[in-house]
Protein backbone atom coordinates (compact mmCIF):
# COMPACT_ATOMS: atom_id res chain seq x y z
CA UNK A 1 0.00 0.00 0.00
CA UNK A 2 1.25 3.43 -1.15
CA UNK A 3 2.12 5.29 1.73
CA UNK A 4 2.37 8.86 -0.31
CA UNK A 5 -0.15 10.98 1.27
CA UNK A 6 -2.58 12.38 -1.43
CA UNK A 7 -2.78 15.69 -2.54
CA UNK A 8 -5.99 16.71 -1.23
CA UNK A 9 -6.64 19.29 -3.82
CA UNK A 10 -9.84 21.92 -3.34
CA UNK A 11 -12.46 22.20 -6.48
CA UNK A 12 -15.88 23.67 -5.81
CA UNK A 13 -18.40 23.73 -8.13
CA UNK A 14 -21.82 25.99 -7.82
CA UNK A 15 -24.56 26.62 -9.64
CA UNK A 16 -26.60 29.50 -9.69
CA UNK A 17 -30.48 30.56 -10.35
CA UNK A 18 -31.14 33.97 -12.45
CA UNK A 19 -33.48 36.13 -11.42
CA UNK A 20 -35.85 39.05 -12.51
CA UNK A 21 -35.09 42.03 -10.63
CA UNK A 22 -39.06 43.28 -11.02
CA UNK A 23 -40.99 40.22 -10.85
CA UNK A 24 -38.82 38.10 -8.70
CA UNK A 25 -39.36 34.96 -11.59
CA UNK A 26 -36.65 33.21 -13.00
CA UNK A 27 -35.83 34.94 -16.27
CA UNK A 28 -37.00 32.84 -18.96
CA UNK A 29 -33.36 33.40 -21.07
CA UNK A 30 -29.55 34.50 -19.89
CA UNK A 31 -29.49 38.32 -21.37
CA UNK A 32 -27.87 38.52 -24.69
CA UNK A 33 -23.83 38.64 -24.48
CA UNK A 34 -24.18 37.88 -20.80
CA UNK A 35 -22.79 34.62 -21.03
CA UNK A 36 -19.97 35.99 -23.43
CA UNK A 37 -19.27 38.58 -21.18
CA UNK A 38 -18.62 36.06 -18.14
CA UNK A 39 -16.69 33.07 -20.13
CA UNK A 40 -14.04 36.37 -20.89
CA UNK A 41 -13.84 37.38 -17.18
CA UNK A 42 -13.96 34.29 -16.10
CA UNK A 43 -11.82 32.16 -18.69
CA UNK A 44 -13.17 28.63 -18.82
CA UNK A 45 -14.63 28.96 -15.01
CA UNK A 46 -18.46 29.37 -16.06
CA UNK A 47 -20.73 27.37 -18.54
CA UNK A 48 -24.40 27.18 -18.82
CA UNK A 49 -26.09 24.87 -16.63
CA UNK A 50 -29.30 22.67 -18.36
CA UNK A 51 -31.79 25.44 -18.21
CA UNK A 52 -31.46 28.86 -19.42
CA UNK A 53 -32.41 30.08 -15.63
CA UNK A 54 -28.76 29.02 -14.69
CA UNK A 55 -25.77 28.51 -14.63
CA UNK A 56 -22.59 27.24 -13.45
CA UNK A 57 -19.23 28.16 -11.97
CA UNK A 58 -16.40 26.25 -11.03
CA UNK A 59 -13.20 27.42 -8.63
CA UNK A 60 -9.65 26.46 -9.84
CA UNK A 61 -8.20 23.18 -8.57
CA UNK A 62 -7.07 24.67 -5.24
CA UNK A 63 -4.09 23.40 -2.55
CA UNK A 64 -6.39 24.42 0.19
CA UNK A 65 -10.10 24.68 1.04
CA UNK A 66 -8.95 28.68 2.05
CA UNK A 67 -7.45 29.29 -1.44
CA UNK A 68 -10.92 27.18 -3.40
CA UNK A 69 -12.82 29.92 -1.00
CA UNK A 70 -11.45 33.03 -2.08
CA UNK A 71 -11.47 31.85 -5.79
CA UNK A 72 -15.32 30.68 -4.66
CA UNK A 73 -15.63 34.43 -3.95
CA UNK A 74 -14.24 36.30 -6.79
CA UNK A 75 -16.47 34.02 -8.95
CA UNK A 76 -19.76 34.76 -7.16
CA UNK A 77 -18.93 38.52 -6.99
CA UNK A 78 -18.42 38.14 -10.66
CA UNK A 79 -21.37 36.36 -11.80
CA UNK A 80 -23.15 38.79 -9.03
CA UNK A 81 -22.02 42.32 -10.99
CA UNK A 82 -22.37 40.65 -14.86
CA UNK A 83 -25.88 40.16 -13.36
CA UNK A 84 -26.76 43.18 -12.48
CA UNK A 85 -25.08 44.66 -14.94
CA UNK A 86 -27.95 43.00 -17.63
CA UNK A 87 -30.65 44.09 -15.38
CA UNK A 88 -31.21 40.93 -13.60
CA UNK A 89 -29.90 39.09 -10.16
CA UNK A 90 -28.03 36.13 -9.24
CA UNK A 91 -29.59 33.61 -6.15
CA UNK A 92 -27.83 30.99 -4.62
CA UNK A 93 -30.28 28.61 -3.44
CA UNK A 94 -31.28 24.70 -4.89
CA UNK A 95 -34.35 26.18 -5.59
CA UNK A 96 -36.87 28.69 -6.41
CA UNK A 97 -40.00 29.94 -4.04
CA UNK A 98 -42.39 30.18 -6.66
CA UNK A 99 -41.08 28.99 -10.08
CA UNK A 100 -42.76 26.73 -12.14
CA UNK A 101 -40.79 23.90 -14.26
CA UNK A 102 -42.82 23.80 -16.77
CA UNK A 103 -42.13 27.45 -18.05
CA UNK A 104 -38.64 27.03 -18.41
CA UNK A 105 -36.49 26.39 -21.60
CA UNK A 106 -33.51 24.41 -21.78
CA UNK A 107 -29.81 25.33 -23.36
CA UNK A 108 -29.49 24.41 -26.67
CA UNK A 109 -26.64 22.45 -26.56
CA UNK A 110 -25.72 18.72 -27.76
CA UNK A 111 -25.11 17.37 -24.00
CA UNK A 112 -28.65 19.09 -22.88
CA UNK A 113 -30.57 18.34 -25.82
CA UNK A 114 -29.70 14.40 -25.23
CA UNK A 115 -30.86 14.77 -21.78
CA UNK A 116 -34.19 16.65 -22.64
CA UNK A 117 -34.49 14.04 -25.24
CA UNK A 118 -33.70 10.92 -22.91
CA UNK A 119 -35.12 11.74 -19.83
CA UNK A 120 -38.23 13.71 -21.42
CA UNK A 121 -40.67 15.21 -18.12
CA UNK A 122 -38.06 14.03 -15.40
CA UNK A 123 -35.24 16.40 -17.31
CA UNK A 124 -37.94 19.24 -17.44
CA UNK A 125 -38.10 19.24 -13.60
CA UNK A 126 -34.71 19.74 -12.89
CA UNK A 127 -35.55 23.37 -11.80
CA UNK A 128 -33.12 22.78 -8.93
CA UNK A 129 -29.30 23.79 -8.23
CA UNK A 130 -26.37 22.09 -6.32
CA UNK A 131 -22.85 22.30 -5.36
CA UNK A 132 -20.55 19.72 -5.73
CA UNK A 133 -16.81 19.38 -3.77
CA UNK A 134 -13.97 17.90 -5.73
CA UNK A 135 -11.00 16.38 -3.27
CA UNK A 136 -7.61 15.60 -5.09
CA UNK A 137 -7.10 11.73 -4.67
CA UNK A 138 -4.54 10.79 -7.17
CA UNK A 139 -4.88 6.67 -6.43
CA UNK A 140 -7.95 5.18 -8.29
CA UNK A 141 -7.88 2.44 -5.41
CA UNK A 142 -7.78 4.79 -2.69
CA UNK A 143 -10.54 6.51 -4.39
CA UNK A 144 -12.95 3.51 -4.68
CA UNK A 145 -12.31 2.35 -1.00
CA UNK A 146 -12.88 5.95 0.35
CA UNK A 147 -15.74 6.30 -2.02
CA UNK A 148 -17.85 3.40 0.18
CA UNK A 149 -16.90 5.07 3.67
CA UNK A 150 -17.56 8.44 2.92
CA UNK A 151 -21.22 7.85 1.94
CA UNK A 152 -22.00 7.28 5.85
CA UNK A 153 -21.04 11.00 6.14
CA UNK A 154 -23.12 12.87 3.10
CA UNK A 155 -26.65 12.74 5.17
CA UNK A 156 -24.24 15.08 7.80
CA UNK A 157 -23.81 17.37 5.01
CA UNK A 158 -26.70 17.63 3.94
CA UNK A 159 -28.42 18.69 6.92
CA UNK A 160 -25.92 21.52 7.00
CA UNK A 161 -26.57 22.93 3.28
CA UNK A 162 -30.53 22.81 3.35
CA UNK A 163 -31.99 25.12 0.56
CA UNK A 164 -34.81 24.34 -0.90
CA UNK A 165 -37.96 24.18 1.57
CA UNK A 166 -40.09 25.51 -1.41
CA UNK A 167 -41.21 24.26 -4.64
CA UNK A 168 -43.98 25.87 -6.94
CA UNK A 169 -45.15 27.91 -4.69
CA UNK A 170 -45.54 25.56 -1.84
CA UNK A 171 -44.14 24.94 1.75
CA UNK A 172 -43.01 21.05 0.75
CA UNK A 173 -42.49 20.69 4.63
CA UNK A 174 -38.79 19.30 4.01
CA UNK A 175 -35.47 21.14 4.35
CA UNK A 176 -34.37 20.26 0.75
CA UNK A 177 -36.97 19.64 -1.87
CA UNK A 178 -34.44 19.55 -4.33
CA UNK A 179 -33.13 15.63 -3.32
CA UNK A 180 -36.53 14.51 -4.48
CA UNK A 181 -36.62 16.32 -7.50
CA UNK A 182 -32.98 14.57 -8.25
CA UNK A 183 -33.97 11.22 -7.30
CA UNK A 184 -36.42 11.16 -10.22
CA UNK A 185 -33.15 10.79 -12.21
CA UNK A 186 -31.39 7.30 -12.89
CA UNK A 187 -28.21 6.28 -11.18
CA UNK A 188 -28.44 8.31 -8.49
CA UNK A 189 -29.04 7.93 -4.22
CA UNK A 190 -26.26 6.54 -2.37
CA UNK A 191 -23.12 4.63 -4.55
CA UNK A 192 -22.75 0.91 -4.74
CA UNK A 193 -19.83 -0.39 -2.82
CA UNK A 194 -16.71 -1.98 -4.85
CA UNK A 195 -14.26 -3.85 -3.74
CA UNK A 196 -11.41 -2.41 -6.41
CA UNK A 197 -11.30 0.08 -9.19
CA UNK A 198 -11.44 -2.99 -11.57
CA UNK A 199 -14.55 -3.89 -10.19
CA UNK A 200 -16.26 -0.54 -10.25
CA UNK A 201 -14.62 -0.13 -13.96
CA UNK A 202 -16.33 -3.33 -15.13
CA UNK A 203 -19.49 -2.18 -14.30
CA UNK A 204 -19.58 0.81 -15.60
CA UNK A 205 -18.35 -0.88 -18.97
CA UNK A 206 -21.42 -2.74 -18.57
CA UNK A 207 -23.47 0.36 -18.79
CA UNK A 208 -20.91 1.70 -21.40
CA UNK A 209 -20.95 -0.94 -23.79
CA UNK A 210 -24.57 -1.28 -23.65
CA UNK A 211 -25.05 2.16 -25.20
CA UNK A 212 -26.65 3.15 -21.88
CA UNK A 213 -24.59 5.85 -20.80
CA UNK A 214 -21.65 7.86 -22.50
CA UNK A 215 -18.90 7.37 -20.09
CA UNK A 216 -18.80 7.10 -16.16
CA UNK A 217 -20.40 11.36 -15.69
CA UNK A 218 -23.80 9.82 -16.23
CA UNK A 219 -23.56 8.31 -12.75
CA UNK A 220 -25.52 10.59 -10.57
CA UNK A 221 -24.06 9.32 -7.07
CA UNK A 222 -24.43 11.71 -3.69
CA UNK A 223 -20.71 10.78 -4.60
CA UNK A 224 -18.64 9.41 -7.24
CA UNK A 225 -15.12 8.78 -8.53
CA UNK A 226 -15.08 11.73 -11.14
CA UNK A 227 -14.40 10.61 -14.83
CA UNK A 228 -12.77 14.08 -15.73
CA UNK A 229 -10.06 14.31 -12.77
CA UNK A 230 -8.39 12.17 -10.07
CA UNK A 231 -11.13 13.27 -7.61
CA UNK A 232 -13.85 12.13 -5.20
CA UNK A 233 -16.84 14.15 -6.21
CA UNK A 234 -19.55 15.18 -3.62
CA UNK A 235 -22.72 16.05 -4.93
CA UNK A 236 -25.52 15.38 -2.03
CA UNK A 237 -25.44 18.72 -0.48
CA UNK A 238 -27.66 21.28 -1.55
CA UNK A 239 -26.25 24.98 -2.43
CA UNK A 240 -25.33 27.18 0.75
CA UNK A 241 -26.95 30.88 0.29
CA UNK A 242 -24.51 32.04 2.23
CA UNK A 243 -20.63 31.51 0.15
CA UNK A 244 -19.72 30.94 4.33
CA UNK A 245 -21.35 28.51 4.30
CA UNK A 246 -20.39 26.30 1.34
CA UNK A 247 -16.84 27.16 2.34
CA UNK A 248 -17.09 25.07 5.61
CA UNK A 249 -18.51 22.01 4.12
CA UNK A 250 -16.11 21.88 1.38
CA UNK A 251 -13.73 21.91 4.12
CA UNK A 252 -15.33 18.94 6.26
CA UNK A 253 -16.00 17.15 3.35
CA UNK A 254 -11.94 17.42 2.41
CA UNK A 255 -11.12 16.60 6.61
CA UNK A 256 -13.17 13.44 6.30
CA UNK A 257 -11.76 12.00 3.53
CA UNK A 258 -8.04 12.41 4.88
CA UNK A 259 -9.46 11.01 8.32
CA UNK A 260 -10.31 8.47 6.58
CA UNK A 261 -7.05 8.04 4.59
CA UNK A 262 -5.09 7.93 8.40
CA UNK A 263 -7.18 5.01 9.04
CA UNK A 264 -6.51 2.95 5.88
CA UNK A 265 -2.47 4.09 6.33
CA UNK A 266 -2.77 2.40 9.53
CA UNK A 267 -4.64 -0.63 8.22
CA UNK A 268 -8.06 0.47 9.64
CA UNK A 269 -11.38 1.49 8.13
CA UNK A 270 -14.10 3.15 8.79
CA UNK A 271 -17.42 0.71 8.79
CA UNK A 272 -19.35 0.55 5.56
CA UNK A 273 -22.68 0.34 6.15
CA UNK A 274 -25.36 -0.96 3.68
CA UNK A 275 -27.19 1.52 1.36
CA UNK A 276 -30.60 0.92 2.72
CA UNK A 277 -28.98 2.20 6.64
CA UNK A 278 -27.00 5.17 4.85
CA UNK A 279 -30.24 6.06 2.66
CA UNK A 280 -32.13 6.33 6.14
CA UNK A 281 -30.22 8.99 7.42
CA UNK A 282 -30.20 10.71 4.11
CA UNK A 283 -34.08 10.95 3.95
CA UNK A 284 -33.62 12.22 7.21
CA UNK A 285 -31.08 15.01 6.75
CA UNK A 286 -33.50 15.55 3.46
CA UNK A 287 -36.65 16.31 5.39
CA UNK A 288 -35.00 17.91 8.87
CA UNK A 289 -31.96 19.21 8.17
CA UNK A 290 -30.59 20.13 11.54
CA UNK A 291 -33.89 19.99 13.27
CA UNK A 292 -33.66 16.18 14.14
CA UNK A 293 -31.24 14.08 15.08
CA UNK A 294 -29.63 10.95 12.57
CA UNK A 295 -29.17 7.30 13.51
CA UNK A 296 -26.11 6.53 15.19
CA UNK A 297 -25.73 2.93 13.78
CA UNK A 298 -23.26 1.71 16.34
CA UNK A 299 -25.45 2.90 19.07
CA UNK A 300 -28.20 1.98 17.47
CA UNK A 301 -30.31 5.08 17.98
CA UNK A 302 -31.38 8.50 16.82
CA UNK A 303 -28.58 11.27 18.04
CA UNK A 304 -29.20 14.79 18.04
CA UNK A 305 -27.71 16.70 15.21
CA UNK A 306 -25.96 19.26 17.03
CA UNK A 307 -24.19 16.07 18.96
CA UNK A 308 -23.10 14.05 15.80
CA UNK A 309 -21.65 17.43 14.65
CA UNK A 310 -19.48 17.82 17.56
CA UNK A 311 -18.25 14.31 17.11
CA UNK A 312 -17.46 14.59 13.13
CA UNK A 313 -15.64 17.84 14.10
CA UNK A 314 -13.57 15.62 17.08
CA UNK A 315 -12.95 13.40 14.72
CA UNK A 316 -11.20 15.52 11.77
CA UNK A 317 -9.84 17.98 14.55
CA UNK A 318 -6.35 16.71 13.41
CA UNK A 319 -7.16 16.80 10.00
CA UNK A 320 -8.23 20.69 10.15
CA UNK A 321 -5.04 21.54 11.45
CA UNK A 322 -3.00 19.78 8.75
CA UNK A 323 -5.01 21.26 6.59
CA UNK A 324 -5.36 24.57 7.78
CA UNK A 325 -8.72 24.97 8.01
CA UNK A 326 -9.92 25.06 11.33
CA UNK A 327 -11.93 27.86 11.33
CA UNK A 328 -13.97 27.16 8.07
CA UNK A 329 -14.51 23.38 10.22
CA UNK A 330 -15.62 25.66 13.06
CA UNK A 331 -17.82 27.69 11.02
CA UNK A 332 -20.58 24.30 11.22
CA UNK A 333 -21.82 25.61 14.80
CA UNK A 334 -22.45 29.14 12.94
CA UNK A 335 -24.69 27.36 10.90
CA UNK A 336 -26.28 25.31 13.66
CA UNK A 337 -26.93 28.07 15.93
CA UNK A 338 -28.61 30.35 12.83
CA UNK A 339 -30.21 27.55 11.00
CA UNK A 340 -29.70 27.02 7.48
CA UNK A 341 -31.00 29.04 4.07
CA UNK A 342 -34.12 26.66 4.35
CA UNK A 343 -34.57 28.14 7.98
CA UNK A 344 -34.23 31.45 7.09
CA UNK A 345 -36.61 31.45 3.67
CA UNK A 346 -39.17 29.41 6.01
CA UNK A 347 -39.16 32.39 8.09
CA UNK A 348 -39.06 35.18 5.69
CA UNK A 349 -42.05 33.69 4.16
CA UNK A 350 -43.59 33.23 7.43
CA UNK A 351 -42.99 36.65 8.62
CA UNK A 352 -44.68 37.70 5.31
CA UNK A 353 -47.60 35.76 5.60
CA UNK A 354 -48.35 37.50 9.00
CA UNK A 355 -48.24 40.90 7.68
CA UNK A 356 -50.89 40.22 5.22
CA UNK A 357 -49.04 39.10 2.58
CA UNK A 358 -50.62 35.89 0.28
CA UNK A 359 -49.52 34.33 -2.54
CA UNK A 360 -46.55 34.85 -4.21
CA UNK A 361 -46.55 37.91 -3.11
CA UNK A 362 -45.47 36.58 0.38
CA UNK A 363 -42.37 34.81 -1.41
CA UNK A 364 -40.88 38.64 -2.68
CA UNK A 365 -39.03 39.26 0.61
CA UNK A 366 -38.08 36.01 0.60
CA UNK A 367 -36.28 36.35 -3.10
CA UNK A 368 -34.69 39.58 -2.11
CA UNK A 369 -33.12 38.04 1.11
CA UNK A 370 -31.91 35.39 -1.43
CA UNK A 371 -30.29 38.07 -3.41
CA UNK A 372 -28.88 39.67 -0.11
CA UNK A 373 -27.67 36.82 0.96
CA UNK A 374 -26.33 35.18 -1.90
CA UNK A 375 -23.43 38.15 -2.24
CA UNK A 376 -23.21 38.30 1.81
CA UNK A 377 -19.84 37.63 3.11
CA UNK A 378 -17.86 38.22 0.13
Amino acid sequence: MSMTEPSFTVGIEEEYLLVDRQTRDLVQERPAGMMDELESLLEGQVVPEFLNSQLEIGTRVSRTVTEAGDDLKRLRATVARVAEKNGIAMVAASTHPFAYWDRQTHTNKERYNMLARDLQAVARRLLICGMHVHVGLDDDTLRIDLLGQVAYFLPHLLALSTSSPFWRGDNTGLRSYRIAVFDELPRTGVPENFESFGEYQRHVDILVDAGLIEDASKLWWDVRPSCKFPTLEMRLTDIPTRVTDTICIAAIYTCILRMLYRLRRSNQRWRRYRAMLVSENRWRAQRYGIDDGLVDFGKGEVVPYAELLEEVIALIADDAKALNCVAEVAHARTILERGTSSHRQVACWEKAKAAGATGNDAFIPVVDMLIEESVADL
